[in-house]
């Protein structure tokens, strides 16, 4: 299994109105349904206003290469550069 812990550090302001993006193009509901994802979900930390916290689970490094390569995931690289100055990303392989 794979987990990360994407960060996204948002312009000022702009970390609901990138969530909403996200949302409003099934970028979530995309990625829950492809095989071998386990886990796929946003959260606002409460001490942050501008970050934005995905936590994905992936059951190996096949399913996370095919994530990558799907539109959905392209379609949120392209939101990106609107609403994000920068990512972070931990990764933990179980």
């Amino acid at each position: 299994m794979i987990v990360l812990n994407v960060t996204y550090k948002c312009r000022p302001g702009m970390r609901e109105e990138f969530l909403e993006a996200i949302l409003r193009e099934g970028i979530d509901e995309a990625s829950r349904a492809e095989a071998g994802n386990l886990k796929y979900d946003y959260y606002l930390p409460f001490d942050d206003n501008g970050d934005l916290l995905l936590v994905e689970k992936w059951r190996d490094a096949d399913a996370l290469k095919a994530h990558a390569e799907t539109p959905h995931y392209a379609k949120l690289r392209e939101l990106k550069p609107a609403f994000v100055t920068e990512t972070a990303v931990e990764r933990f392989d179980r």
